[in-house]
Formats: C-alpha cells, structure tokens, sequence
C-alpha cells in the first residue's frame, strides 16, 4: 500500500460483495484480471452534470479502472475512489500516475466503508452493483455518505432485458435500481435531475447500451 492510500483494513478482513456464485469479491477480481474492461474515458453523464460543481470532496463508487475518479481529480476535486477488486484498483492507480493526479483509492465496499458519513460534496455511482437488502443498507449507506448541501449523481442502464440478463448469470432485481434510489430521496432532497437519455459509447463492456437513467439530488443544508 502506498503513502497516498488510505490506512483501511484490508479487503480480506471485512465483508465484501455477496457469497452468492457471481456476485463475490473473486468474481469481480476475475472480471478484471484480463483486458481492460472499460473505455478509459469518463462518463458521459459525470461530464455533464459535474463539470459546472465547484470542486471539493468526493466519493466515487465502485470506480473500476478509475476513468471517472481520474477526470475529477483533474478538475481539482479531492478523490476517494472505491472498489471491492483489487486487480481494478491497481490498473486504476497506474492510470492515474500516469495521468499526473492523486486519488485516494480504497478497497472497499460501500457500507463497509468507515468514515463516510456525511463527509462529501459529491457522490457519485454508475451502473451500480450494490445489492439490495431488506434493511436498505446499500442506499442508506449511498444518500448518508453525501454531506448537507452536497450533491449524489447516480447512473443506472436503461431498458435491460431481464431475461437477457439472467441468462449471463445476473439477475437486476438483485440490485438496488434507479427506482430504489428515488424512493430514498424523501424530505431533506431535492431532484434537479431525473431523466432518461441516450447515449453513444463505442468501446468497453457497456457499449451495447444505448439510454441510461440518470438522477442527481441536492442533500439540503441542515
């Protein structure tokens, strides 16, 4: 571990992403143990609604090769990166050395995460795997993490087959979906964005989606 990350437990010591085949800490290490799985390029979306926020503290979720935790560390933000795989955590540190930025990158699940509430400007997720619990512990755990005044951006695929889907051995309603994170955002939130658009991306695993759900929300002051 290097000087620039943060003094956490290793991923091995807490719980991590689910038992179920699929869905643990080795399938998303394996995920990332071959090719590059993404573009390489920020979300279009994170572009869009980020690029006008004055910067300042910020939590990307599930931040894969680190393209989106890489763009806003360029524009000044103060970047804490997470991600359950540590084979991704490493292509996105070598990305980012090589970009001339500093993130600080976590192995870490979100609700595992310690000293993350109420202690950032911006959160931002996109297509999330966090997997849906009776308690809500996953969106709990998301709307908490963004501070009074701050914003959350969260991007979810549009129109997925779901039977497509089960047949590559996933299965949506296991995940917290757009609609889950709506319905958090009671008294306190205000929607400035709730929308679905298209989207032209060629290259990385996610190509083959053509619209995405995006809803950003403002945590009002206390």
């Amino acid at each position: 571990m290097s000087t620039h990350d943060s003094q956490h437990a290793p991923a091995a010591e807490r719980p991590v992403g689910n038992d179920r085949p699929g869905h643990g800490h080795a399938d998303w290490e394996e995920r990332y143990a071959g090719a590059p799985v993404w573009s390489g390029k920020p979300n279009v979306a994170l572009v869009a609604e980020v690029s006008d926020l004055a910067p300042g503290r910020v939590l990307d979720v599930g931040c894969g090769e680190g393209a989106d935790a890489i763009w806003l560390a360029s524009r000044g933000w103060r970047v804490t990166a997470i991600d359950v795989a540590t084979n991704a955590l490493g292509r996105s540190r070598a990305a980012a050395e090589a970009a001339g930025v500093h993130v600080d990158w976590v192995s870490s699940g979100l609700v595992e995460l310690p000293e993350r509430d109420g202690c950032f400007d911006l959160v931002t997720v996109f297509y999330p795997a966090l997997m849906r619990t009776p308690d809500s512990s996953a969106e709990a755990a998301l709307l908490g993490a963004v501070a009074p005044g701050g914003t959350l951006l969260v991007v979810h695929h549009a129109e997925i087959d779901r039977a497509v889907a089960q047949s590559h051995g996933f299965d949506p309603d296991d995940y917290v979906g757009h609609d889950d994170v709506v319905a958090a955002l009671g008294d306190g939130w205000v929607i400035e964005v709730k929308e679905q658009r298209e989207r032209d991306v060629t290259e990385g695993a996610g190509a083959h989606h053509h619209h995405d759900l995006v809803v950003r929300a403002r945590r009002l002051p206390l």
